[in-house]
C-alpha cells in the first residue's frame, strides 16, 4: 500500500514546481516521469547545474521571475519549503483552490517503501545520517533524503529502495497532509524559525507535530519524554501510534532509556531482544548525542537490525560536516566548525559540549532568537565573544554582563584572526552563529567552508 491514496491530488494535467533547487528538480522529473505537464518557475536564480538538469529532461522553466497568470492554471503546485505561506502568489493559489503541497507530499503517492521520517528543532541530521549509516550497514536497501542526501522526488523516479530515511523540516511539514510515517520521530522543540510562525511558539510546535498526522496503530512514534515542549504538546497532538519514549531521566519499559551504570537500554514492544551499550563507547560524544543515539537506536530496533549491527555503527560513525565538526589543533587550540548551529538550543548543544575555555563566534541574521537560555554558559564557559553579520546590537545585549569581551568583525577572516589572537593553548575557537547565515554567506554550509578556509590560512 502506498502511503498516501492516490486520489487526493490530480494525477495527470499541469503540474507547476515553484522553486528550482534540489527538492524542486526532483519533484519536476517526477511529474514528467508520471505524465504531467509540468512547469518550474523560480523567482530567483537558477542554479547553472539544476538548469542543466531540467534542459536535458526537456522540462520547462523559467528564473527571476513568476509569471502568474500561468502557474494559476496548474492542476497542482508543489512548492519548495523555503517559500513562505504569506507570499501573495500562494495566498492566490490556496484562495483559488488550487492544491499546494511540498516535493515530501509529492513523492509519497509514488513509493510504497518504509518511510522513517525524523523532525525536531536539533538533532536531525545527525540523527538521520546515524540511522541512515546504521540501515545501510545492516544491509537495508535504504534511501536518505529530505533535508538531507538527494531529493525524495528524484529518488522514487529514478532509484528503487525498500526504505527511507527522511529528514523532514517543519516547513516541509507546513505542506503535507496525507503523507503518513511508519516511523515519526520528534527528537525535540525549541523555538526556532519563529518568524514563520507569527512568533508564537504554539504554531511551530503545531508544526512539527503534523510528523505524527496520519499515523495508525500499526506505525511508530519515537519522542523524548525529557523535552518539555514536547510532553506539553503531546495531549494536543494525540496519535493512535505505538510510543516510544526516551529518557536520560527517567526508566522506560518500552523505549530507550539510561540505566544507573550509563548504559543505553532499549526494548521495543515485540522484539524479544534488550539492547544495551554505555554511553563512553559512542563515537558521538555530548549529552544531546546520547539523546541523538537513543532515538536512531529505536529506529533500529523497529526496522529489526541486529544488536551487533547497532552496536558496530554507533560506536564508528563519524559526524557530518559543519555539525561539531573538527578543523584543526593550531597552537594548542582546538577549531571547531558548527556552522549548522542556526538557533539558540543548537548553540547550548555545542557549549555542553566543550570545556572552558572557548572563543565563540556567533551571529548572522537573528530569527527572533532568545538567548537567555545560553547565559549560563556563557558565563562559564566563554572567555570572548566574536560577531560576525551585519547586525549584532542583540548579542552584545544579551551577553555584555556575562563575558569580558565582545567585539564585531568585518569578515570571517577577520572573525578567525580575532579568535586567534583571543585564544590561548588549550582554548576552543568554536563556530557556533544561532544565527541564519544569508546576510553574508548563501546558506550555512558556504559559512562553514569559509570558516575552515580562514583556519587553515592561520
Amino acid at each position: 500500500m502506498p502511503n498516501i491514496a492516490h486520489t487526493y491530488y490530480p494525477q495527470s494535467g499541469f503540474l507547476v514546481v515553484l522553486g528550482a533547487g534540489e527538492s524542486g528538480v526532483g519533484a519536476a522529473i517526477l511529474g514528467k516521469d508520471k505524465g504531467f505537464d509540468v512547469f518550474v518557475s523560480d523567482k530567483g536564480a537558477i542554479a547553472d547545474s539544476y538548469k542543466e538538469v531540467l534542459v536535458q529532461e526537456g522540462i520547462a522553466f523559467e528564473e527571476l521571475d513568476h509569471s502568474v497568470a500561468r502557474i494559476m492554471e496548474a492542476s497542482l503546485v508543489v512548492k519548495s519549503p523555503g517559500i513562505p505561506e504569506h507570499v501573495p502568489l500562494i495566498q492566490e493559489l490556496r484562495k483559488a483552490g488550487i492544491p499546494v503541497i511540498s516535493e515530501i507530499e509529492f513523492a509519497a503517492q509514488y513509493t510504497d517503501a518504509k518511510l522513517f521520517c525524523i523532525t525536531g528543532s536539533n538533532g536531525k541530521s545527525t540523527t538521520t545520517m546515524l540511522t541512515y549509516e546504521m540501515f545501510k550497514h545492516g544491509g537495508v536497501n535504504v534511501g536518505l533524503a529530505g533535508n538531507i542526501g538527494k531529493s525524495f522526488a528524484l529518488q522514487v523516479a529514478r532509484a528503487s529502495f525498500d526504505v527511507y530515511v527522511l529528514e523532514i523540516s517543519s516547513f516541509m511539514l507546513d505542506d503535507m497532509y496525507h503523507f503518513r510515517a511508519d516511523v515519526a520521530v520528534l527528537l525535540n522543540i525549541t523555538p526556532d524559525h519563529l518568524d514563520r510562525y507569527d512568533y508564537k511558539l504554539e504554531n511551530y510546535v503545531a508544526s512539527k507535530f503534523r510528523i505524527v498526522q496520519n499515523q495508525t496503530a500499526a506505525d511508530y512514534f519515537i519522542y523524548c519524554l525529557d523535552d518539555e515542549e514536547t510532553m506539553k504538546g503531546l495531549p494536543l497532538h494525540p496519535t493512535k501510534a505505538i510510543h516510544l519514549p526516551f529518557t536520560q531521566e527517567q526508566v522506560v519499559a518500552s523505549g530507550a532509556f539510561l540505566d544507573e551504570q550509563n548504559n543505553i537500554v532499549i526494548n521495543v514492544p515485540n522484539h524479544k531482544e534488550s539492547f544495551t551499550m554505555n554511553i563512553e563507547e559512542l563515537s558521538l560524544q555530548g549529552k544531546h548525542n546520547v539523546f541523538n543515539n537513543m532515538a536512531s537506536g529505536l529506529m533500529a530496533k523497529a526496522q529489526e537490525l541486529r544488536n551487533q549491527t547497532m552496536k558496530e555503527s554507533m560506536e564508528s560513525y563519524v559526524n557530518i560536516s559543519h555539525r561539531l565538526e573538527h578543523v584543526a589543533l593550531i597552537g594548542g587550540v582546538n577549531y571547531i566548525n558548527d556552522s549548522k548551529a542556526t538557533n539558540v538550543n543548537s548553540v547550548w548543544y555545542a557549549l555542553e559540549s566543550f570545556s572552558p575555555d572557548i572563543v565563540l563566534i556567533m551571529g548572522g541574521v537573528d530569527k527572533g532568537n532568545d538567548y537567555e537560555m545560553l547565559r549560563d554558559l556563557v558565563k562559564s564557559k566563554v572567555k570572548a565573544i566574536v560577531c560576525i553579520g551585519k547586525d549584532n546590537v542583540r548579542i552584545h545585549e544579551s551577553f555584555e554582563d556575562d563575558t569580558d569581551v565582545i567585539v564585531n568583525s568585518s569578515s570571517m577572516q577577520d572573525a578567525v584572526e580575532i579568535a586567534s589572537h583571543l585564544a590561548t593553548k588549550g582554548d576552543t575557537v568554536l563556530l557556533s552563529p544561532a544565527c541564519a547565515s544569508f546576510d553574508w554567506f548563501k546558506n550555512y554550509e558556504e559559512r562553514g567552508d569559509k570558516f575552515k578556509e580562514a583556519v587553515m590560512a592561520l
